[in-house]
């Protein structure tokens, strides 16, 4: 019997979120017989991220309640992991990943997995604070813990009214804080969705005693022997005992910028998520890759997107010519809410709302269209709408508006 063509290969992966060990234990199962290396400078075990924000934050549960794997799985697939290591440069030429300790591993394939970091702005005073934190990884969540349990007012600034700031305030609130979101944009969601969708979150929130102020640009921070005050442009001031930072993210590109690899929004990827080196692969956050439903190039922020993406660089580096070809979908979790998302909204012309709300619960869905083409759905507690219009706009079937406006008719007659 002949040996393995993977069978004295190296395949290292920097980064051990969802695509990095996702990518290794897919590696195992398209037949990688090689060694697996997962290089992460964070010194906890792989975990889930979404959950960070959202009811790990409001738990005084472990790490072991939200891990992605469990320790043994790693020992029984022979995927080695190096948490707590920082690499310092890649030598694309000699095929080494020059490690912060001075140490190096040399690799076959290697796979970038390195995601984002958070945008801490440069605002004034920004040093001096105490307690302010960015929501991405389980030590910050510690962090905003650890001073939230211990200020008595228990009042909390958070500046950005994203999808991050917004599940950080639903769950800080849940805790008993007295939660204040601050937004630069005239409305809260205002880069990712549309109006209505930003106009029923704001009174979301306000209905569940979160103070949303709009049109907020934070110039200073300061820290007194009160706690500390958030500054805005206008004059305004907001006391504060804990600061969340959730303005966006930075993609972590340098590694790849330095050793030469094409970039453009992230790291230019393939379709089989190669980069510009042919042994260089990259996965997730961090790469810009063409869209063929969409017909563009996008880099998207999500789960989903990373871990379609080490499906397909799993079969890539196994010999199987895959093509990555995924529609985007998203989720967040607020209070009693669940949105669902599927699709790209950018360019819509048009937005149906089919309303089939109760008494005791909230129940619509908005559906984007341009001209006759759906782009994107938004489901609010209402998974049918969330399936149904993820075959319409993958299948880019022609949906009759009339039967989508009246909640009286059956979603599946649009199938």
């Amino acid at each position: 019997m002949s040996t393995p063509l993977t069978a004295n290969k190296v395949c290292i992966i920097i980064g051990a979120s969802h695509g990095g060990v996702n990518l290794a234990f897919a590696l195992r199962k398209e037949g990688w017989e090689g060694e697996i290396h997962l290089i992460d400078k964070d010194p906890n075990p792989p975990y889930h991220r979404p959950p960070l924000s959202k009811a790990h934050l409001t738990t005084d549960d472990g790490l072991e309640k939200i891990l992605l794997k469990a320790p043994k799985a790693y020992q029984d697939n022979h995927i080695e992991l190096h948490l707590g290591q920082e690499v310092a440069a890649i030598d694309h030429v000699h095929q080494l990943v020059n490690l912060a300790d001075g140490s190096s591993k040399h690799y076959d394939k290697l796979v970038l997995a390195v995601g984002a970091r958070p945008i801490i702005p440069p605002i004034k005073g920004i040093d001096d604070v105490k307690h302010l934190y960015p929501m991405r990884t389980a030590d910050d969540v510690n962090n905003i813990r650890s001073a939230f349990s211990q200020c008595s007012a228990k009042r909390v600034v958070i500046i950005g009214g994203g999808y991050i700031g917004l599940e950080t305030a639903a769950s800080l609130r849940k805790l008993g804080g007295e939660v204040t979101v601050l937004e630069r944009e005239e409305r809260i969601l205002a880069r990712v969705t549309a109006p209505i969708m930003s106009e029923f979150f704001q009174k979301l929130h306000t209905d569940h005693g979160v103070n949303i102020r709009t049109g907020k640009n934070v110039v200073e921070l300061r820290q007194n022997t009160n706690g500390q005050e958030v500054l805005c442009s206008d004059g305004t001031v907001y006391p504060a005992d804990v600061i969340v930072m959730g303005v966006g993210i930075r993609v972590n590109q340098e590694l790849a910028e330095e050793a030469g690899l094409k970039i453009d929004n992230g790291i230019s990827v393939n379709e089989q998520c190669k980069t510009s080196h042919s042994n260089i692969y990259a996965i997730g956050d961090c790469t810009f890759h063409y869209n063929k439903h969409y017909d563009r190039w996008l880099r998207l922020e999500s789960v989903q997107n990373a871990v379609d993406q080490a499906k397909t660089t799993a079969q890539a580096l196994t010999d199987k010519n895959p093509e990555y070809d995924a529609l985007p979908w998203f989720w967040s979790d607020q209070y009693d809410v669940k949105l669902q998302m599927v699709g790209l909204s950018d360019g819509y012309d048009e937005i149906l709302k089919r309303d089939e709300s109760t008494d005791d619960q909230h129940k619509f869905s908005t559906w984007y269209f341009k001209g006759d083409q759906l782009l994107a759905v938004d489901a609010v507690n209402n998974a049918k709408a969330y399936v149904v219009g993820t075959k319409l706009i993958g299948a880019k079937t022609q949906v009759r508006k009339d039967v989508l406006s009246d909640p009286e008719q059956d979603l599946k007659a649009l199938l």
